[in-house]
């Protein structure tokens, strides 16, 4: 399926073979019974190169299922605490937070106003910041504690293991 006039292609092995036509380049790909695959259509004149595309898709298969094995994932867990809370629930939470920070979780951490308490906006800043410093020990501010509706968030994520 390949449309271009001239086309560079390169041998199974990895060796240029030069600038031929597309027809010529199929038929040298059938005698090794193999196919012709377009490696890059960008470059002038488009790179093409003789190989098994079976084999190439599983091995392209592999790569890709191997990243996914090594990929690290890290979800977000949130805390939520209302603007007044007791000194027992604060430290519950705290050490919740540093559970997942040290699991290499980031942290959603929202403190809501219930009521007439969103007069106060400050203090669930004073909160945030008292958790702020609890956690600094396993964890960093990623964003600032910022007024969204009637919650204050922040997020924290979990500093480098060393």
């Amino acid at each position: 399926m390949i449309r271009d006039k001239e086309i560079l292609v390169i041998d199974t092995d990895g060796s240029k073979l030069g600038i031929m036509s597309a027809k010529d380049a199929q038929k040298l790909a059938i005698e090794k019974d193999m196919d012709l695959v377009k490696i890059a259509p960008q470059a002038k004149p488009p790179v093409c190169r003789i190989l098994d595309y079976r084999k190439y898709l599983f091995e392209q298969q592999k790569r890709e299922k191997e990243a996914r094995k090594n990929q690290k994932v890290m979800s977000i867990k949130e805390i939520r605490m209302f603007s007044a809370i007791d000194t027992h629930d604060f430290e519950t939470k705290v050490n919740q937070a540093i559970k997942f920070l040290k699991s290499g979780d980031k942290l959603k951490v929202s403190v809501r106003f219930r009521k007439r308490a969103i007069a106060h906006p400050e203090l669930g800043a004073e909160l945030l910041d008292r958790f702020k410093e609890a956690c600094a020990e396993f964890g960093t501010v990623e964003k600032p504690a910022k007024m969204e509706g009637r919650s204050i968030v922040m997020f924290i994520s979990p500093k480098a293991s060393k």
